[in-house]
């Protein structure tokens, strides 16, 4: 009987869990971002053509703009689209299935972690399904779950691999699961890069004896474990000692050129080597970063600042699980010692914020996320210690507090976030080319501004422009400047900076692009997509599209 109330309890949350992901996931957040079009594209490419937008046959990092991204939920978005087609839905798929599906194993993994009898209580499976709702509900997780981010991927790739790695502690052959699935995580995202090995490596320490024990009775499990696990890590390692493997850490690394040169200015004005070096200046920001990742001011009431990955000045934990999940804190520090899952935990936890901390802009919502579901397990194993004393007056008590705030998070995410930061989620690209596609036909050349950013993209995007085409393009116009690569015009499209289009060259009707070429609109009939200003005196305006709360996004004009 408890067994089948325990099923019903994970069935009923992976519902909520659907439900709330899944809900006007096309229209919240209001539009997709430049990076969910381009692993939207891309997958779009490599499923038409067998190569990404630059040409490349199935690569295993893609270019991109310059910031190169990892592989996995790209190849992975090929099968949503092959049904879907080339939309919203289909881009943040797999996202949503990952978060839906880290909810499930996360239920797996808490009842693993308690396995032994020594362990295992009959509140075992209750807090389990506890740390199966905090995931559902919890806005870290949920928030995340409903962007196209690689991240996510790697979330559900390391929480199961950690789950068949303790599985296998029992049953041996699902230790080559939790070597692919442990694989295919650092393939995902970059902080899964950091903090897979060290993780994979504190967990054989932890558990040694049991892996020694099976080494002994069946060594080829074991080989057979670590050479599906090196197939992963070798090309990762591989790869991040190539400028490709690094340009992404080189654009948020704390170590950049400016804090070079303070030490450099500091070593002029006479202080020595030993005092003033990379290290001295190094571990001070790290640490100052690293802390406060586990402070109640990120996790409960501010959040992080980027307003892609987290509501502005709201935690990413419901405040009403501030106490438990220090008090579990606590409890697990007390268990470090004897119980081993105990030790996992807090090495989860403490290796987790890692490659956030190497980065500027820490605390950082998304590059610590490889701290799922740790949180949510540690809330859980607090609420347990008042479960056991008042039951279910508490369970009901705190359900009803958790859906209350739960209920106040989605209305301000579907409302008040929607409105005030749709210009954060680049707004109005999908309308400008919906106009744009209507009016195709009626104009020689087409100018966009770039003032919010890489529009080629929405336009392949938004008209699923087909690839092949796109990569034989002789008007293709592309270069590299300032750690980025550009795209100045393809087709009959020209892309220019919004400081470019001045009065005098509206007037002109001449636009010279960065790539330094001209686009002369004289004697073409010209559509120009400007992003501010006013030149209704000048060409004809057609339409003004705003971001949601009524601040302008583009204006739209064609040459008299």
């Amino acid at each position: 009987m408890r067994l089948i109330k325990a099923n019903i309890s994970i069935f009923l949350i992976l519902l909520l869990s659907l439900a709330l992901r899944i809900y006007q996931i096309s229209q919240v957040p209001p539009a997709l971002n430049w990076d969910e079009v381009s692993l939207g594209y891309n997958a779009y490419s490599v499923f038409k053509t067998g190569h990404d937008e630059w040409g490349n046959k199935l690569p295993t990092i893609f270019r991109a703009y310059g910031d190169y991204k990892l592989p996995a939920y790209v190849y992975i978005s090929i099968p949503g689209i092959a049904v879907f087609g080339l939309t919203e839905f289909a881009v943040r798929l797999p996202s949503l299935v990952a978060g839906t599906l880290s909810i499930l194993f996360t239920y797996f993994l808490v009842l693993e972690l308690f396995d032994s009898k020594k362990h295992r209580t009959p509140y075992t499976r209750t807090f389990a399904a506890l740390s199966a709702l905090l995931m559902a509900v919890e806005p870290w997780s949920l928030f995340t779950s409903r962007i196209a981010l690689e991240a996510d991927i790697a979330v559900f790739f390391i929480i199961s691999g950690t789950y068949f790695f303790l599985r296998g502690l029992r049953t041996k052959n699902y230790l080559l699961f939790a070597s692919l699935f442990f694989g295919l995580s650092v393939w995902s995202y970059n902080s899964a890069r950091v903090f897979v090995p060290l993780f994979l490596v504190s967990l054989v320490i932890i558990y040694r004896e049991k892996f020694l024990a099976i080494y002994k009775i069946s060594p080829s499990t074991i080989r057979c474990s670590l050479i599906t696990a090196l197939v992963f890590l070798v090309p990762m390692f591989w790869q991040l000692a190539r400028p490709i493997g690094q340009a992404r850490y080189g654009e948020v690394q704390i170590l950049d050129q400016g804090l070079i040169a303070k030490i450099n200015e500091a070593r002029n004005n006479g202080c020595s080597r030993l005092v003033c070096n990379k290290v001295t200046y190094f571990v001070p920001i790290f640490v100052k970063n690293y802390i406060p990742h586990f402070g109640p001011r990120f996790l409960f009431f501010e959040g992080g600042s980027n307003y892609q990955f987290s509501i502005p000045e709201r935690g990413l934990l419901h405040l009403v699980n501030l106490p438990f999940f220090y008090l579990g804190l606590v409890m697990v520090f007390l268990k470090f010692r004897n119980y081993k899952y105990g030790r996992l935990l807090i090495v989860w936890l403490l290796l987790a914020p890692t490659a956030s901390s190497l980065t500027r802009e820490a605390p950082h919502v998304l590059r610590s996320i490889v701290i799922l579901p740790v949180p949510m397990i540690l809330t859980a194993l607090g609420l347990g210690f008042f479960l056991k004393k008042f039951k279910h007056l508490f369970v009901f008590v705190y359900l009803v507090l958790v859906l209350i705030s739960l209920e106040g998070y989605m209305q301000t995410y579907f409302n008040d976030y929607r409105v005030n930061y749709s210009d954060s989620w680049q707004y109005g690209y999908k309308e400008m080319v919906g106009f744009v596609k209507e009016n195709y036909d009626k104009y020689d050349k087409i100018l966009i501004t770039k003032k919010h950013g890489e529009p080629h993209e929405f336009i392949l995007f938004y008209l699923k422009w087909d690839p092949g085409n796109y990569l034989k393009d002789t008007s293709l116009v592309r270069f590299y400047q300032s750690n980025w690569w550009w795209v100045d015009g393809f087709d009959k499209f020209y892309f220019v900076n919004d400081w470019e289009i001045t009065e005098d060259r509206v007037r002109e009707r001449k636009f010279i692009l960065e790539s330094k070429i001209t686009v002369d609109c004289k004697s073409s009939k010209c559509l120009l997509i400007a992003g501010g200003q006013d030149f209704s005196g000048i060409w004809k305006k057609f339409e003004t599209i705003n971001f949601l709360d009524g601040d302008l996004a583009f204006e739209i004009y064609e040459n008299i």
